[in-house]
């Protein structure tokens, strides 16, 4: 049987009024919140095997059960793809042996890419599909472009894309990025021919649901990130 899947639903009508707000403040202050210990140590593993790798990097942010991490690894053959999710039992979930070019880390993402951007990683491709929307107006600092970390994932730099079915979430986002890098980005529909990169895409699509995509050509540009140094005291 077939399970319709809900559509967003939200207190806002477009584009949140806070939302510029929230990015000139990320991009203002210096962000001190520790890295979580787990993270660090999967970090340094991931770094290893990419390493070892000596390929383009791929990272699939927020991967799930890493259904789109495999399927990345076959899309970018010539490529290491990391996926990175912070849920155990997600990952733990078996869907076959992972391509040998795919590698799985269960991490905190905003920690993650924190590290990512501090060891000079430079992703070839960088995936945002089909992220928790946190719909309520309220939830806006949830959402990557209204979290502290935006700087650090843009800065990471390389080809970004980002899926939803929430219209809304893709225009903030294209707002932010303009706001944070001058990059005009267009929010398009997407179309799918019956290839499917996550669960929730395939969820969305067969319930009727429009999809969204946004797709940017970034530079690595960690002078994006607040200097600590030039902090008021």
């Amino acid at each position: 049987m077939q399970v319709e899947s809900r559509s967003v639903t939200t207190n806002q009508l477009g584009p949140h009024d806070g939302l510029s707000r929230r990015v000139s403040r990320a991009l203002a202050t210096p962000w001190r919140k520790p890295v979580a210990e787990h993270t660090r140590r999967a970090f340094e593993a991931a770094h290893a095997w990419l390493t070892a790798q000596d390929a383009p990097l791929v990272l699939d942010a927020g991967c799930g059960v890493g259904l789109s991490t495999r399927a990345l690894a076959r899309l970018h053959e010539n490529h290491a793809v990391i996926g990175i999710d912070r849920s155990a039992d997600r990952l733990s979930r078996n869907h076959g042996a992972l391509p040998d070019n795919a590698l799985l880390v269960r991490a905190d993402l905003v920690d993650f890419w924190r590290l990512a951007l501090e060891a000079g990683w430079r992703p070839r491709h960088h995936y945002l599909l089909y992220p928790n929307p946190y719909p309520k107006s309220t939830h806006l600092k949830m959402r990557w472009h209204g979290h502290p970390v935006f700087p650090h994932l843009l800065g990471l730099g390389g080809r970004l894309e980002l899926r939803s079915n929430w219209r809304i979430y893709v225009e903030e986002f294209a707002q932010a990025l303009q706001q944070a890098t001058g990059t005009v980005a267009m929010v398009e529909p997407w179309v799918l021919a019956g290839h499917f990169l996550t669960p929730f895409e395939r969820k969305y699509h067969a319930s009727g649901q429009s999809l969204w995509r946004l797709q940017a050509d970034l530079p690595h540009a960690p002078e994006l990130i607040p200097d600590t140094l030039m902090e008021e005291p």
